[in-house]
């Protein structure tokens, strides 16, 4: 409904469009395979952009049982109107592995590893 569609906007501050929105939840339903009304990390493993992303698996983390609002308000991070701050905090949320609101030296390495796999040595990701 029209106040669906206001409402999902709200929660993602307007950063999409209703037709955006609308075009959304059509994906959102395709990736939900069984219906249930949210996405799992293996339904999301099936969109190619992001399976091959090299940070999928701590992205999965993240988006692992979301509904649609939810689904909106995570993709609405990688707009291109989002604001630097929303997107910095997403980013934050990647790194922080262990989730204690902190950027450590080893969550650092932890990404590095993640994004170079063994075209580098743990001896050169700590130079």
């Amino acid at each position: 409904t029209q106040y669906d569609i206001e409402e999902v906007q709200g929660h993602c501050n307007k950063l999409f469009t209703q037709q955006e929105i609308v075009s959304l939840y059509e994906r959102f339903c395709q990736l939900d395979r069984n219906a249930k009304g949210f996405i799992s990390a293996d339904e999301f493993m099936s969109v190619p952009e992001f399976a091959m992303n090299p940070l999928a698996q701590r992205l999965l983390k993240m988006v692992d049982g979301l509904n649609f609002k939810d689904f909106v308000a995570f993709l609405s991070a990688f707009s291109a109107k989002a604001s630097l701050e929303h997107k910095v905090a997403l980013i934050f949320r990647v790194y922080d592995s262990d989730g204690n609101g902190k950027v450590t030296f080893n969550d650092i390495l932890e990404v590095l590893r993640d994004m170079t796999g063994s075209f580098m040595s743990d001896k050169q990701r700590e130079e």
